[in-house]
């Protein structure tokens, strides 16, 4: 069966598109004014790469909500970098402090060595935050290390 809306090939047990996120098999009861498109709900009208794109933009709190949002928590590619998202914060949190710890016990000279890690750690992170941003508004499943294998298990 196709969606109505976009035209993308869905099952037809499900209520709701995958792709655009619009009801599948609107009621013929009620057929929509000029041809407009049907909601699943107000604001359900962001496109999946935007949904993967925002699961990113504040962290573990972007990516809880994504995993809780309908219609957005049924979407595979979605869960996906929701979990990823918040693996990364977590990642990004722990690796802060625990670099943030060592600089203040290091003496003299290596405290200096210590915060120039810290800082090159700090930019790598947000690098990789801006990068895999990029990769979901293009549609893209890309997989940290590790941390995306998680991810895809439990999408």
């Amino acid at each position: 069966m196709q969606c109505v809306n976009c035209g993308v090939e869905v099952e037809v047990s499900g209520a709701f598109c995958p792709s655009c996120g619009k009801l599948t098999n609107p009621s013929p009861a009620v057929p929509p004014a000029n041809n407009a498109q049907v909601s699943a709900a107000p604001g359900a009208g962001v496109e999946r790469n935007v949904a993967g794109f925002l699961c990113y933009l504040l962290g573990f709190v972007t990516g809880i909500f994504f995993l809780v949002a309908d219609p957005y928590r049924r979407d595979r590619f979605i869960r996906f970098h929701a979990f990823q998202s918040i693996f990364l914060s977590v990642a990004w949190f722990a690796a802060y402090w625990m670099l943030a710890v060592l600089v203040m016990v290091l003496p003299g000279v290596l405290w200096r060595v210590g915060w120039l890690l810290h800082s090159a750690v700090g930019l790598g992170f947000f690098v990789l935050w801006v990068f895999l941003m990029y990769k979901a508004y293009n549609h893209e499943e890309f997989k940290v290390p590790f941390l995306g294998d998680l991810a895809a298990k439990q999408a």
